[in-house]
């Protein structure tokens, strides 16, 4: 049946919005790598440059340097060469968390007082150095050898198949806690690092993650549990002081569950691309998982819109939408609609995919799509703009990732997709 992830004048319009979105995040570069954008499009000062939003940048602009839009490419050099340089510490190894809008008098980073170093920020490193490989990018191999190494070095914990949480500058003391965030952001490296490497190890890691939260979640019906201490045990009640905390929220997070659903069809994809049977568990754990943050999240008290976190009774807890969870929700239904629509799925299921799509889409443009390239990052419960977690428009990730899909494949991931001639031609 027709979709409307197909419909090649939705992906036109979606490549002119990615142009219009990457033309915007330009505003964002700084000394030392890219900064956080206001709700004007102007450099917040007076917060630090962050490694993830480094990162993120670099990585979108690799990926428009592939699509050979103009000034791209100088752009994701700039972000590489930040993260060589004063991201990265050359006496203890990895990458500060947050540095200084300018480097020290030796050209070296000067640390944000009271930053750490943190596995969700050092799997971005990951993603931007894939990225750049498959970009052609000068440096790009060089960055990635050293961002894998770190993995292994500082992250990987291979008694339980997952990663540590942050350590101190020193890489001497670590964080009792675990976080699913931090490991669903290295799932979605490591993907890319299979794709780029050809290393059997990083898709075997990733699959090794999946199937735990598979698991986690299938125990609590498919609601994931997002926060644990040091040998992985549940904490339910971690930060209901902080409900609406940026990186921890409290409780249950519908937009994680629909970005798992995702990352699970990937995987798998790539393991029968390996001409492997993947396991059941894959596509049936996403369809739950899709179909749970859904259902728990979207349109559920009284306006549309997802809300943020729930409790794990399925309710709404922080109510304000965030842009970044109907992105993600967008790009998963054409995901979860391709994989489908090949392997026998039913015509309702595609169906309400579609709709969901379209219905999603229109709110996007009704709500959170302030101008070309400009979007809200945070609505309040009642659909206007809000700063209570996500002041400003510092993210550009969510968005691109988003207007690609529809015109990618579900494996190759990104970067390495567009590189080998995937991307459907607009015109």
């Amino acid at each position: 049946m027709d979709t409307p992830w197909d419909d090649r004048a939705i992906q036109a319009e979606f490549d002119t919005e990615f142009r219009a979105v990457v033309d915007f995040a330009r505003n964002s570069r700084v000394a030392t790598g890219f900064g956080y954008l206001g709700p004007q499009g102007l450099v917040d000062t007076e917060r630090p440059v962050e490694l993830w939003i480094t990162c993120r940048m670099t990585h979108v602009f690799c990926l428009a340097a592939l699509q050979g839009i103009e000034g791209a490419a100088e752009l994701a050099d700039h972000g590489l060469a930040a993260l060589r340089g004063p991201f990265h510490d050359p006496e203890h190894g990895g990458w500060y968390s947050a540095i200084a809008h300018t480097a020290d008098q030796n050209g070296a980073g000067v640390p944000w007082e009271g930053t750490r170093k943190e596995a969700y920020a050092h799997a971005f490193v990951v993603l931007a150095a894939t990225s750049a490989v498959a970009a052609g990018r000068p440096g790009g191999s060089e960055l990635l050898e050293a961002a894998l190494e770190a993995q292994d070095r500082f992250w990987w914990e291979p008694e339980y198949g997952r990663v540590k949480e942050s350590w101190d500058l020193g890489f001497t003391r670590t964080e009792d806690y675990r976080g699913i965030n931090a490991n669903m952001h290295t799932t979605e490296c490591y993907l890319s690092a299979f794709d780029v490497t050809g290393d059997r190890k990083w898709l075997d890691r990733a699959r090794g993650i999946l199937l735990f939260v598979h698991d986690r979640a299938q125990e609590r019906n498919w609601r994931i549990p997002e926060h644990f201490d040091s040998q992985w045990e549940v904490l339910p009640d971690y930060n209901k002081d902080q409900p609406a905390h940026p990186f921890r929220p409290f409780g249950v997070t519908p937009g994680h569950g629909i970005e798992w659903s995702r990352l699970m069809l990937q995987a798998r994809a790539a393991l029968v691309t390996l001409g492997e049977e993947p396991g059941e568990w894959m596509l049936d754990g996403a369809r739950h998982l899709f179909s749970r943050a859904v259902e728990d999240g979207w349109d559920v008290d009284g306006a549309p819109g997802f809300v943020y976190t729930t409790d794990f009774d399925g309710t709404a807890v922080v109510r304000e939408r965030m842009h970044w969870v109907l992105c993600e929700a967008i790009g998963a239904a054409v995901v979860l609609g391709r994989v489908l629509a090949e392997e026998g799925g039913t015509e309702d299921e595609i169906a309400g995919l579609s709709e969901d799509f379209a219905t999603w889409v229109d709110y996007a443009d009704t709500y959170l799509r302030e101008a070309p390239g400009r979007w809200y990052h945070e609505l309040t419960p009642d659909n206007e703009p809000g700063t209570r977690t996500w002041p400003g428009k510092p993210d550009a990730y969510h968005v691109a990732q988003m207007l690609l899909l529809p015109r990618l494949p579900v494996t190759p991931t990104f970067a390495t997709a567009i590189r080998d001639g995937h991307l459907t031609s607009v015109e």
